[in-house]
């Protein structure tokens, strides 16, 4: 293991002291949908230049110290505990062979398929005051037994932490997989012992990963509103959402909303900077594979039934509570009248996922053209890669932020086109806002797969394809497509499943009266009818478990890049 600096960056042009990306006729055209992402987050950061004094006086006077406070805490809590837990997981399946450890390879991935404000008021339910959990404890060492309040910051904490640490794992997992057997057995020969290995070989190795999936749980934290006012915490998400929807306060939810921006982009520069700093070579899959240590007896038992008890309680747990509340719903409701409003949200909600999924797939395919090499160049200008990874920005972007920036943005727009049409077309709160909000969050997840997919077709292929006569669209339809299938399937799938969870920017942007099975499954758990919220509950999470098994294939080596692209 050497640590090396990263080879310099060609297709640049220095002016004075400063390094400029080099440009070209493909940047531009990539340039498109980078500007359409880019939009409504520098609306926001434009908010920053007319600061309201009186508003940020009276966001400090108020809630501002305990947002800022608690959403400090939150992302260190979230991040130190996701870090922990996917890390050993992803070494403990990676590093032993044990009976089981196969099959738990991928049951650890299935709590990512619970979205946090499910998972929530599901763990509410099981394990506040006068849940089962404390209940049975109350049972067995008397009434006098008091536990932490559950419904607190460390309760926030508890539940995001089981939803988003599969982030890390399965980055952690590809990372470890693909390190060499030759690089521990000089560390023995060194006379490291095995936890030395860990700490000092491998878990050096796995950084720029570890980074990457941590970076991605706080993404997810910050996005999150849902959980912490289940849990009576108030952050600057939740104060977000709190400022419009509630106070109707449009202003200070703007200022407040390009402060959370400013926050998440610091976590990504973070991020980046310590991929940079931490860039070591591996040997690659050229090298010997890491042989698993087989455990047997009571080290074997106890290397299955900690991962199944986190298991049960962050994916089992959870699944049977919801089947069992969705019974009894379907049983009491009157006949007729859940089936109507069921089947209409059901509707909805699979039709602007299905919609999102083509049109972030049809940009990220034509996106991952234009980044392409083409003709004698080795690799995609530097130009061109800048833009597209500007383009893909908006998914670290809190949901929040990014509705806001783009109603921020379709305001004026849709003053206009009022005027013009005679009060006919509306475009903030509409079908079209919401497409292009789930463009703005969701473009990273489609580019990612579709351009690691289009990476498959090499120079060679379209060259002979082109000798035999073929044009670009036979070429597309005959070379490209057969071997991007792959690809595009899994990123269709993706944004489906991250637009059927998704709910801040669905709440915020969808059209008046048109609902989902996100925002019905919020509304009537912030009501505490969690028996009600069960059957659209049940319906996301049972869709969202067959991607979470596809993320096992994803972050196998040869796909690592693709995740850690979506940042």
């Amino acid at each position: 293991m050497e640590r090396v600096s990263a080879p310099p960056r060609l297709g640049r042009v220095a002016i004075g002291s400063w390094r400029w990306p080099a440009f070209d006729a493909g940047s531009l055209a990539a340039a498109l949908p980078a500007f359409l992402v880019l939009l409504p987050l520098i609306g926001l950061a434009l908010a920053w230049l007319r600061l309201d004094g009186e508003i940020w006086s009276h966001l400090w006077s108020t809630l501002l110290p305990e947002m800022l406070l608690n959403t400090a805490l939150l992302m260190f809590g979230v991040g130190a505990t996701t870090l922990a837990l996917g890390t050993a997981l992803a070494w403990l399946v990676t590093t032993y062979a044990f009976p089981g450890s196969r099959s738990l390879e991928w049951l650890l991935v299935l709590p990512i398929a619970i979205p946090g404000y499910i998972l929530g008021y599901v763990s509410m339910s099981l394990f506040d005051y006068a849940g089962p959990f404390q209940t049975q404890l109350r049972a067995w060492f008397g009434p006098d037994l008091e536990l932490p309040e559950f419904r607190s910051l460390p309760g926030a904490i508890f539940v995001l932490s089981l939803t988003l640490y599969p982030y890390v794992y399965l980055l952690a997992r590809a990372a470890f997989r693909e390190q060499s057997a030759a690089q521990r057995d000089a560390a023995r020969a060194a006379g490291l012992s095995g936890r030395a290995i860990f700490w000092r070989v491998a878990l050096p190795l796995a950084r720029p990963s570890l980074a990457a999936g941590v970076a991605l749980a706080l993404m997810e934290t910050l996005t999150d509103f849902a959980v912490v006012r289940y849990f009576n915490t108030v952050t600057l998400s939740e104060g977000v959402v709190r400022l419009w929807i509630i106070q109707m306060d449009r202003d200070a939810a703007i200022q407040l909303a390009s402060l959370l921006m400013l926050i998440a982009l610091g976590v990504v520069l973070a991020e980046r900077r310590l991929r940079r700093r931490a860039r070591f070579y591996q040997l690659g899959n050229q090298s010997r594979p890491i042989a698993p240590v087989r455990l047997r007896g009571w080290r074997a038992i106890a290397a299955l039934a900690g991962p199944l008890l986190l298991l049960l309680v962050a994916f089992g747990l959870p699944l049977v509570q919801l089947t069992q509340w969705a019974i009894a719903e379907v049983k009491h409701a009157e006949p007729g009248t859940l089936d109507a409003v069921f089947g209409q949200y059901l509707f909805n909600t699979l039709a602007l996922s299905l919609g999102a999924a083509l049109l972030v797939v049809a940009v990220a395919l034509a996106m991952a053209y234009v980044v392409r090499p083409h003709g004698t160049q080795v690799e995609a200008k530097a130009g061109t890669r800048f833009l597209a990874r500007l383009a893909t920005l908006g998914y670290a972007m809190p949901g929040a932020v990014v509705a806001l920036g783009v109603l921020l943005l379709l305001a004026p727009l849709n003053e206009a086109v009022l005027g013009w049409t005679g009060g006919a077309v509306l475009l903030s709160a509409s079908v079209f806002g919401l497409m292009y909000a789930y463009l703005v969050r969701f473009l990273a997840i489609g580019f990612s797969s579709v351009e690691a997919s289009l990476e498959k077709v090499t120079p060679n292929m379209e060259m002979a394809a082109r000798s035999l006569g073929a044009g670009a669209p036979r070429l597309l339809a005959h070379v490209h497509l057969p071997l991007m299938r792959t690809g595009i399937l899994a990123a269709l799938l993706l944004v489906f499943v991250d637009t059927l969870k998704e709910l801040p920017v669905t709440m915020f942007l969808r059209p008046f009266g048109m609902e989902t099975l996100s925002v019905w499954t919020y509304m009537l758990a912030s009501e505490s009818a969690w028996q009600a919220a069960a059957v659209p509950a049940l319906t996301i999470v049972l869709a969202s478990v067959g991607p979470a098994l596809l993320l096992i294939r994803l972050s196998r080596a040869s796909a690592q890049t693709d995740w850690e692209t979506r940042l």
